[in-house]
């Protein structure tokens, strides 16, 4: 007997589960050009080799406040096994999240600089209640990463630098949903089974938790053709975890506890690698030009199977991702010394295929429009601050029976419908060099 406890978490702003949101300087941009602008020290997450453009030490840190939003609407969900009422659409599975970044550069000569990054790479939770429709499939789903990152960068010439860094990165993960103990001691033993654990209608909670460490790299090299003109190229490595943690069911009927114990689990994920080319240009003293292409190579993420420490399966379900691409551009506008406007365009392609859409992960291909600027205080003080809407498109949900394990289709039911969803980013920088 498995259990619909795969899955993963909703809305990280770009498209999959990945957090985009690594300052404030970038995001009116829509973080177009953000591998060869090298603004700020935030450059150590988007091309460490940007450091070789800063001068002295220069500590930034970021603010980010995260708005998705997943309505699920219901069109034709069926009941599983023993269940007595199908339930509602459900809350907004959104809600406000707030990620913090810091980084900190430094130029040791006048061809080498080192830095740090600490952030938080992918995350953001989904979270439904327990009378939804879709309950079985997921109620919540919450991850969060926390990623260091020290670089060094070198100068090779006056057009040319190379940029290295270590990620060492933690993840942590809750899921829980419902799970239908009616349905599954039917599927086990029919009618006298059903009486024993009370009847149609017994619901519980399983909540599954899991933690591990990973290490990765990124790497970036830097060009300028001419004075007006950078060139950014950077590689971010997969990251390979094995998380474990346990598994815990409430409102158990007896009948089912050797069937559906508490206990340890483990599970295997890959974090996939991705590669930017960005470019930005000063096409005149009060305009820059902003561009970039970058690819992420989701298809590593094809499925997710939860095991039990004894080695059975839990539960597994199908993701059957595939590589993406993002687009964007963006344009500066210099006022004067102290003030600069931002604005950006993107769109973010989905990795997920519409036939193993879940209600974990909604997502569906979204367009950026970001607006945002910049107050230099001083020369060592700088306020960054920006805003974004991204437009998603609807998102389909089609979940037969067949899509999970054998055992799970009767008690878990169909689920069917279409999500509306959006996002909405805010966030502030302080820069200060010394």
């Amino acid at each position: 007997m498995s259990v619909a406890l795969a899955g993963w978490s909703v809305s990280g702003s770009a498209a999959g589960f990945a957090l985009i949101e690594q300052n404030a300087s970038g995001l009116g941009n829509a973080y177009a050009g953000q591998a060869a602008s090298a603004q700020d020290a935030s450059t150590v997450f988007f091309n460490p080799a940007g450091m070789s453009k800063l001068q002295g030490n220069q500590l930034v840190v970021v603010g980010n406040a995260i708005r998705p939003s997943a309505q699920f609407l219901n069109a034709s969900s069926g009941l599983a096994a023993a269940q007595v009422r199908l339930g509602d659409n459900g809350p907004d599975a959104g809600g406000w999240a707030y990620v913090p970044n810091f980084y900190f550069a430094s130029s040791l000569t006048s061809q080498i600089s080192v830095g740090v990054g600490v952030n938080t790479p992918f995350g953001l939770k989904t979270d439904y209640n327990s009378t939804w429709a879709g309950r079985f499939y997921a109620i919540k789903s919450d991850l969060k990463t926390y990623n260091v990152n020290p670089s060094i960068a070198y100068k090779l010439s006056d057009g040319v630098a190379l940029g290295a860094g270590i990620n060492f990165q933690r993840a942590t993960v809750e899921l829980t949903n419902n799970v239908n103990y009616s349905g599954a001691a039917f599927a086990a033993g029919g009618l006298p089974a059903l009486g024993a654990v009370g009847g149609a209608g017994v619901e519980g909670l399983a909540k599954l938790t899991g933690a591990d460490n990973a290490w990765g790299f990124n790497v970036g090299a830097l060009f300028n053709p001419t004075p007006d003109t950078q060139i950014g190229l950077t590689y971010r490595s997969s990251l390979s975890y094995k998380l474990s943690g346990s598994v815990a069911f409430s409102n158990r009927p007896a009948l089912l506890a050797a069937a559906l114990p508490d206990g340890g689990i483990s599970a295997d994920l890959k974090l996939p690698a991705s590669v930017s080319i960005a470019l930005t240009s000063k096409l005149s003293p009060k305009w820059d030009l902003l561009a970039d292409a970058s690819w992420a190579q989701w298809s590593s993420f094809q499925n997710l199977t939860v095991l039990r420490s004894t080695g059975v399966l839990l539960s597994t379900v199908p993701e059957n991702w595939r590589d993406s691409w993002r687009v964007g551009a963006g344009l500066n506008y210099h006022y004067n010394d102290s003030w600069t406007s931002r604005i950006g365009v993107a769109f973010d392609q989905t990795p997920v295929p519409e036939a193993f859409r879940t209600p974990r992960i909604p997502d569906n291909d979204r367009t950026w429009l970001a607006i945002g600027g910049q107050y230099k205080i001083t020369k060592q003080n700088v306020i960054d601050f920006g805003y974004a809407h991204l437009w998603v498109r609807g998102a389909p949900v089609n979940l037969p029976a067949s899509t999970y394990p054998a055992g799970t289709n009767q008690s878990n039911g169909t689920l069917a419908g279409n999500y509306s969803n959006k996002v909405d980013l805010v966030s502030v920088q302080y820069t200060h060099s010394f």
